[in-house]
């Protein structure tokens, strides 16, 4: 569907006060969208953004190019995250409502297969220098499969796995476990677990972001609100600083040196890195209580952000431009 009025760039923003770390460029609206709108992914190759509209049922598919709504994924039970792999060139979308992964055809969207996975499919992550992809679900497990979608084996965990990082520079992978207060470090090789963090400063350890180039692991936690930076090497809090809260995305920027950490109570969060142990609040930039879900897109330098309907305003996606 073409949608000339969807993609609407404003002009004059400066009434709202942002820093200059991160503008407002555009809103993305989903008329007819209702409900909880859970992750984002991007196909950078075809320029298009896929929103797992959770209580909606479906993903909704946006041509970022061409300015349009495609025809979206429907039928979903509770779509909780979505991935595009470009090896095989596939969209996977989790479904926590009953616990299994669909794999599409990339071009047509095409349903290809679904595979149950268990209880609470939820994060997705893509290791494509391994061609693989993980799945959390369950109790506490991530399922390892190839990138066409086949199950190769699963990785037990203590708890229920929230999100998680798959380092390029050495087989690891590191996992949230707010349900154990923890962090797992797992071998993505064996399979087996080398180390488990326990998260001492804070509760509900939720999002993650990774800078491996400075070995750092950035964790949100939302009781209290608090971002820690962590060694990956040893594990250890090297600093922490103050964070709003329900914070349920975070993304790490290594061209402007910048974390942005996406709040349920109405911000995203701008840290600025100044070295690998100091960092300090650029601001907060207004949004709407309950938009914590979103997506940043360094190819694209763009941070695109989840909004659900509001005060008679339907679902929306804003589009942020780090500067």
């Amino acid at each position: 569907m073409r949608a000339g009025i969807v993609f609407f760039f404003c002009a004059a923003l400066s009434a709202q006060k942002q820093p200059a770390a991160l503008e407002l460029i555009g809103k993305i609206l989903l008329p007819g969208v209702h409900g909880r709108l859970g992750h984002l992914a991007a196909d950078i190759y075809r320029g298009r953004i896929f929103v797992a509209a959770s209580e909606d049922g479906s993903v909704q598919v946006l041509d970022i190019r061409h300015n349009a709504i495609l025809t979206p994924l429907s039928n979903l039970a509770e779509p909780h995250s979505v991935a595009y792999v470009n090896s095989s060139d596939r969209v996977f979308v989790s479904n926590a409502g009953d616990g299994t992964l669909h794999s599409y055809e990339g071009g047509t969207l095409t349903l290809i297969g679904s595979l149950r996975l268990g209880t609470d499919a939820g994060a997705i992550r893509v290791d494509a220098g391994r061609d693989r992809i993980y799945v959390g679900y369950g109790a506490g497990a991530l399922a390892v499969l190839d990138s066409s979608g086949n199950r190769l084996t699963d990785i037990p965990l203590s708890a229920h796995p929230e999100s998680f990082q798959c380092a390029e520079t050495q087989p690891r992978i590191f996992v949230n476990l707010p349900d154990a207060r923890s962090i797992a470090v797992v071998d993505c090789d064996s399979g087996k677990l080398l180390a488990d963090w326990p998260v001492k400063e804070a509760m509900d350890n939720f999002p993650m972001a990774l800078d491996e180039a400075h070995r750092r692991l950035f964790v949100a936690c939302r009781r209290p609100a608090r971002l820690l930076v962590l060694n990956v090497d040893s594990g250890i809090v090297s600093a922490h600083l103050p964070a709003a809260g329900g914070a349920d995305e975070l993304f790490y920027d290594p061209i402007h040196a910048r974390l942005y950490a996406l709040s349920g109570e109405g911000h995203i969060s701008v840290y600025e890195q100044e070295t690998a142990d100091r960092y300090s609040v650029a601001g907060e930039v207004p949004t709407v209580a309950g938009a914590r879900t979103g997506l940043f897109v360094p190819e694209w330098n763009r941070l695109f952000l989840a909004v659900r309907e509001f005060g008679g305003h339907p679902a929306e996606i804003r589009v942020y431009q780090p500067r």
